[in-house]
């Protein structure tokens, strides 16, 4: 694995927790099939582990659906992934990415849908079989509701807004500078780009982050960026951080 060093040297190495490794997964975007991949690859990885390595963390950061062609398919995988061999010793944690949020909004009534659909939406109710995407939102809302299995919404409502595990935080979109870790609005983790991409500031920890898409992982001293645009690239990144180091894995 490669180090994580602070762009200036003058602060010290950030590090994940002691005997832990961390699977970072970016933006899948509705690509079951590079989901598929990289879990794979992941299970693959594992192995490697040295023996001081005890505990296993996966962190999903957000923005699961939409776009892609199965998003259904996507949810069943990561909604039950603690039932596969592979990783029942892992602790799993799915975040809430604002993709996901605009479709449960949409869902629990609070809008029309228009901002979902035009942003993915369409596709996402497509893997559900919804017959008509575009027809009377609350006959597409009823649909969907009819279609979507309830381990899927229970999926949906458990989502988090962030994780730390050691010296690193992992969000959807990013952190509002200035502002405590803990004392982040929801809106901002989800959808902040400028304020965040490029501010130098210390947040506190490094920020892992996708929502804003970079052809190939983005590593600063603050933040890493792993949203490589997977529903159009075919390229899905995941981080992986053990103690003072880290690596990428992708398809």
């Amino acid at each position: 694995m490669l180090k994580i060093m602070d762009a200036a040297n003058t602060q010290p190495v950030p590090q994940a927790p002691k005997g832990t490794r961390i699977y970072a997964i970016g933006d899948v975007h509705g690509r079951l099939d590079l989901l598929d991949r990289l879990l794979n690859s992941i299970a693959k990885d594992v192995e490697t582990a040295p023996k001081g390595i005890k505990r296993f963390v996966m962190v999903v950061l957000g923005d699961c659906i939409d776009r892609g062609p199965h998003s259904k398919g996507v949810i069943e995988r990561l909604a039950h992934l603690h039932d596969e061999k592979p990783f029942m010793r892992f602790e799993v944690h799915c975040l809430m990415g604002n993709h996901e949020h605009i479709m449960e909004a949409f869902l629990e009534g609070h809008n029309d849908g228009e901002l979902w659909l035009n942003n993915g939406g369409a596709a996402t109710l497509e893997s559900y079989d919804v017959p008509d995407p575009w027809a009377d939102p609350q006959q597409v809302r009823a649909d969907a509701l009819e279609h979507m299995p309830k381990s899927h919404r229970k999926f949906l409502r458990q989502l988090k807004y962030q994780h730390r595990e050691g010296d690193f935080v992992f969000v959807h979109a990013g952190v509002r500078p200035d502002i405590a870790l803990d004392q982040q609005r929801h809106h901002d983790l989800m959808w902040i780009r400028s304020e965040f991409l490029q501010s130098e500031a210390d947040f506190g920890a490094v920020v892992v982050h996708g929502h804003s898409p970079v052809q190939v992982p983005d590593v600063r001293h603050n933040r890493i960026a792993i949203d490589t645009r997977a529903w159009a690239s075919g390229t899905l990144t995941c981080l992986v951080v053990e103690n003072q180091h880290y690596k990428f894995i992708s398809t």
